[in-house]
């Protein structure tokens, strides 16, 4: 009886005016919380950032006519800027138009622009207009292209984060050690060097494949992440010998104006050490014995990927004993202008030498700091060492 008689109690205190007010204000909390999480995903309306640049415009005006000193005319650069970057050109044209009218009442308002400096002179009016041609000419862009400004940055990260984690090695045995380090070239996000890595066989099998696409930086990070999905696909789906003829056609079949690439692939037995290495016009990898505490290249032949069909790719074999440490590069490390390829693997044993004695863990990043700090290329160093 009590539970029946408190129903009736709290539907009554729930048709109270503040209980309807709040749930009122919440639907439009909520609302506006919605409209703003599509917007900057690109897929609402500009409508609530139309509305506020809108509402600046008056403001600014107000300001203008009441302390022309301190308000200039050419305030009203700023919601027009905000405006090419933030809405649509439809909406731009009615922010344009908005702003036209400002300036149109401001002039009236403050007088002819030959009785002081704190009126709308023919400059200002340049500015502003060219200002609004620019920002309408991005707007077209983005329009066109089908991303939001505020959406590009997202989508930036997002292809730098996958071909990240594309790039991670996974993990081996306790007695094996290994780390891969990358640094674009410029300082900027996007390399055109990659590494796809899988265990097959059961995780008996390390399959390493180290690329370097053709160009650098930015002009060559959405090919590098097109390939190294297309690579991590075919990546222990065939036999290593098959990797990188399928590799070849898959990139001839792309039809790219620089459609080259070098590619390094390495399939090596965890439980033996034994190991398999061909080349597709990439640099030699160095390996460390152990016992002599020597460097020595291996040399695999092969040509470019991407530049004929029926390409052949022979193998060369080896093998990790414990101690021994394998290095896969890219040319970006060794070979610059000012040094050749052979000079630029002397430099870089040099270098590795001061890790022998103390270990290899950390170091791919100090090597690649110590021979090639400020070169303007990709560069990328695979170490992979077998523990003593």
């Amino acid at each position: 009886m009590r539970g029946r008689r408190r129903d009736p109690e709290r539907r009554a205190a729930a048709e109270t005016f503040p209980a309807r007010l709040r749930k009122r204000l919440h639907r439009v909390r909520i609302g506006l919380r919605k409209s703003g999480v599509d917007y900057f995903r690109g897929d609402g309306s500009d409508w609530i950032a139309l509305a506020g640049l809108l509402l600046t415009i008056p403001v600014l005006a107000l300001g203008t006519l009441a302390m022309p000193v301190w308000f200039s005319p050419a305030l009203l650069v700023l919601p027009i800027v905000a405006g090419g970057l933030l809405l649509r050109p439809a909406s731009l044209l009615a922010l344009y138009a908005t702003a036209a009218a400002a300036l149109i009442v401001e002039s009236v308002r403050l007088g002819p622009y030959t009785e002081g400096p704190s009126r709308v002179t023919p400059g200002i009016v340049l500015t502003v207009a060219a200002c609004g041609f620019f920002g309408l000419v991005i707007a077209q862009f983005r329009s066109r292209v089908g991303v939001p400004w505020r959406r590009g940055g997202t989508m930036l990260f997002d292809l730098r984060e996958r071909i990240k984690t594309q790039s991670k090695l996974p993990k081996l045995p306790p007695e094996w050690h290994r780390e891969m380090a990358l640094r674009p070239a410029g300082g900027q996000s996007f390399s055109g060097d990659f590494v796809v890595a899988a265990r097959t066989s059961g995780g008996r099998t390390l399959e390493v494949v180290l690329t370097d696409v053709s160009g650098k930086g930015m002009d060559a990070g959405s090919r590098a992440l097109l390939l190294s999905g297309a690579f991590g696909g075919l990546l222990g789906s065939l036999p290593p010998h098959a990797f990188l003829p399928a590799a070849n056609g898959y990139l001839l079949r792309q039809d790219w104006d620089e459609g080259f690439a070098t590619s390094i692939h390495l399939a090596l037995d965890l439980e033996s050490g034994d190991y398999e290495l061909l080349s597709a016009g990439h640099p030699p990898a160095v390996q460390l014995h152990a016992g002599t505490g020597r460097w020595e290249e291996i040399t695999a032949e092969g040509p470019l990927l991407g530049v004929y069909d029926g390409a052949q790719f022979d193998p060369v074999k080896g093998c990790l004993r414990p101690g021994d440490v394998l290095m896969l590069f890219t040319d970006g490390l060794v070979e610059t202008a000012e040094r050749d390829l052979t000079e630029g693997i002397d430099r870089l044993t040099g270098e590795a030498d001061r890790y022998v004695a103390g270990g290899f863990h950390g170091a791919a990043w100090h090597l690649i700091e110590a021979v090639a700090k400020d070169v303007n290329d990709d560069r990328a160093l695979l170490l992979i060492c077998r523990d003593a």
